[in-house]
């Protein structure tokens, strides 16, 4: 019985590896296009190209499904992001919330970065905690991120190119209205200021 069990068995390991293999390279094919835009395991090397390593997995399919629906603008990733579907976008998704969030290395002025502290801890706080370094509820995470790409994620806002929630629309208009837009160039600094290493996973 044990030499007609041996083979079975032995068929059943290599169909396994065969299955994890499959998995492994349809994983690799599909994340191998956003590493060569977002950098290597998604920290970005790029000036206005967002880091996406450590996105929780809701966050990143809710991101990639508003580009798929011409919800989100965008200048390529509406398009490619229709090329994928949702079990893609679960695969994707899954791997970039494992990898650890690298802040960008970039100069910053140390004593915007110290107004633009105090803004955050008033107006920004609430939803972008510990600092923007944690992403709840599809916040995203800004602490060190490039300054660049926030710079124009802050203007699409300004203008109305995208829209966020009431009441973060409320407290960003204050916050021009109180301080001008100079804020805004504060804000930034501070959030690049943050640049020591803190991964960051989809279970913080």
């Amino acid at each position: 019985m044990r030499y007609q069990t041996t083979p079975y068995i032995l068929l059943c390991g290599l169909i396994l590896s065969m299955t994890v293999w499959a998995n492994e390279t349809n994983e690799f094919a599909l994340i191998s296009p956003c590493i060569a835009c977002h950098g290597p395991n998604g920290s970005s090397l790029g000036l206005a190209m967002p880091t996406i390593a450590g996105l929780n997995t809701d966050t990143f399919i809710d991101i990639m499904e508003q580009y798929q629906n011409d919800e989100r603008p965008s200048t390529i990733m509406g398009r490619l992001a229709k090329a994928y579907n949702t079990t893609d976008f679960e695969v994707m998704a899954h791997y970039f919330s494992q990898q650890s969030f690298v802040p960008a290395i970039q100069e910053v002025d140390a004593q915007k970065a110290k107004k633009g502290q105090k803004l955050h801890e008033k107006y920004c706080e609430k939803c972008h905690e510990r600092n923007g370094t944690i992403d709840q509820e599809g916040t995203g995470i800004i602490a060190g991120q490039w300054m660049t790409y926030l710079q124009f994620n802050l203007s699409d806002f300004q203008t109305g190119v995208r829209s966020m929630p009431k009441n973060k629309k409320k407290r960003f208009q204050k916050m021009l209205q109180q301080y001008g837009e100079e804020s805004l160039d504060h804000l930034l600094h501070f959030y690049g200021s943050q640049q020591s290493r803190n991964p960051i996973h989809d279970h913080p």
